[in-house]
């Protein structure tokens, strides 16, 4: 599932919900420099922020498709898988990953993450949570017990902070038992976004839910969950929590 995101870049590019720019600035500023590695970056979105921010980003990312459109909108990117990847001796002041740590092994990733970092610098794996409101949350559920009966696919996409836990805690379990970091901190960015009824579907398909569902069943619950948002009223605001997990590289891992 984790190389099925390419299948339409642009689109994912498009719809997935940017990073707050707060967070961004605690990165950098906390950072003893401003070359950054950005392990998983997809198509570039946290990137190009970082970019902004005033760093100098590398990319890795195992989908060349991805990888071909974050250079596109200029971001320099390797293929390869993290724990493949040859840093070839080059050393980075932070070691970023959006949305994309949970794709890589917590020990290995750590480790590798420890050997590139200079002194003081910081490994920040970070998620975008979404919580949909209690009455999104059951005319959503309707429409996957509908289409896709016994799925756990529709139930993991609506979970909130609970849900997105045992990621948090398999990152910060792997930089512990590696060693060479400091203390672990968790930190938390609240915002809200309000999606129209053809915002929130045209995201929809870059989940991995739908990536891997037949065009048929794909076109099936994106028609249920289109009336259900219209029976809203067309649109509904979606509260996000942007967890980041994320220490500081002290002593030899």
């Amino acid at each position: 599932m984790a190389e099925s995101f390419g299948s339409d870049a642009e689109r994912y590019d498009r719809t997935r919900p940017r990073y707050p720019d707060a967070m961004v600035d605690r990165i950098v500023t906390g950072s003893p420099g401003l070359d950054v590695l950005d392990v998983g970056c997809g198509t570039g979105i946290d990137a190009r922020q970082f970019q902004a921010a005033g760093c100098r980003v590398l990319g890795v990312e195992p989908d060349a498709r991805m990888a071909d459109f974050a250079r596109r909108s200029g971001i320099e990117v390797e293929v390869a898988t993290f724990e493949a990847w040859d840093p070839a001796g080059r050393d980075f002041d932070a070691v970023v990953a959006g949305q994309a740590w949970h794709w890589v092994d917590a020990v290995a990733g750590a480790a590798k993450a420890a050997r590139v970092l200079r002194p003081g610098g910081r490994l920040a794996a970070f998620w975008n949570v979404f919580e949909l409101p209690p009455d999104v949350v059951d005319a959503f559920v309707a429409v996957y017990r509908r289409v896709m009966p016994g799925s756990p696919f529709g139930f993991q996409a609506m979970s909130a902070l609970d849900g997105y836990r045992a990621l948090f805690t398999k990152a910060a379990d792997g930089i512990r038992e590696v060693g060479g970091f400091g203390d672990l901190e968790e930190w938390r960015f609240d915002w809200e976004w309000s999606y129209t009824r053809d915002e929130w579907l045209d995201q929809m398909p870059t989940h991995g839910a739908l990536t891997w569902l037949p065009p048929d069943k794909s076109a099936e619950v994106l028609e249920g969950v289109g009336a259900a948002v219209d029976a809203m009223g067309g649109s509904f605001t979606m509260r996000y929590a942007t967890v980041a997990v994320t220490a500081t590289r002290t002593g030899a891992a």
